[in-house]
């Protein structure tokens, strides 16, 4: 988990940042990413993909990652943003405000190296590289993908309490059964994203 980091390390960078986002396949929702720079002596044993670890296991790594972390920052993309410039370029965004918001209060730490989850690479000037599957490749990356996955389940939480009819603290706002029928039964609410199948189909049948 750690060879890609290593391997930044011998090219002479110093400050390397694992970049993930959580929330491409919602119905509903902000995607959230989050970037984390690690110290060389972390270790926190079972870190992997946090599709892989149960809501447990990653509320419990959370707090251990946020501590033992040099700098955690997170990057939002709202559900009007998804519509506006659709999923692929909003995760991008969202991942590129993460490592914007290193740079700022409390940490002001830029990276020199970026590892990011997936096939594209973010429109920086930073030293950089996609990796597919990587957050079961780079402990940076998988860390990143668990800060992630926690904030945006939080803020679906916080979501439910506003629009409780739809169960969001239960699916998180994924196209379960559930909550497609739910948006058949009232219709979309205010932070359905427009654009996505399941949604789309009953803004233009209302």
């Amino acid at each position: 988990m750690w060879q890609f980091e290593h391997k930044a390390k011998t090219q002479g960078y110093k400050t390397i940042a694992g970049v993930d986002e959580a929330g491409r396949g919602p119905l509903a929702g902000p995607v959230v990413s989050a970037a984390v720079i690690l110290p060389q002596d972390f270790s926190c044993a079972g870190i992997n993909d946090s599709k892989k670890l149960s809501e447990k296991k990653r509320n419990a790594f959370f707090p251990v990652i946020k501590e033992q972390a040099i700098c955690v920052a997170i990057g939002i993309s709202s559900h009007l943003e998804i519509d506006k410039i659709n999923i692929l370029q909003a995760s991008l965004l969202s991942m590129k405000r993460a490592v914007e918001n290193l740079s700022g209060p409390p940490d002001f730490l830029l990276p020199d190296f970026l590892l990011i989850d997936g096939k594209f690479t973010l429109d920086m000037t930073i030293d950089q590289s996609a990796l597919v599957k990587g957050d079961s490749r780079s402990i940076s990356i998988a860390a990143a993908s668990i800060i992630a996955k926690v904030t945006r389940d939080a803020i679906m939480e916080e979501l439910h309490e506003k629009y409780p009819r739809y169960n969001f603290i239960q699916h998180k706002g994924y196209p379960t059964h559930a909550h497609k029928e739910a948006i058949l039964k009232y219709g979309p609410c205010p932070v359905h994203r427009r654009t996505f199948k399941g949604v789309k189909e009953v803004v233009n049948e209302g």
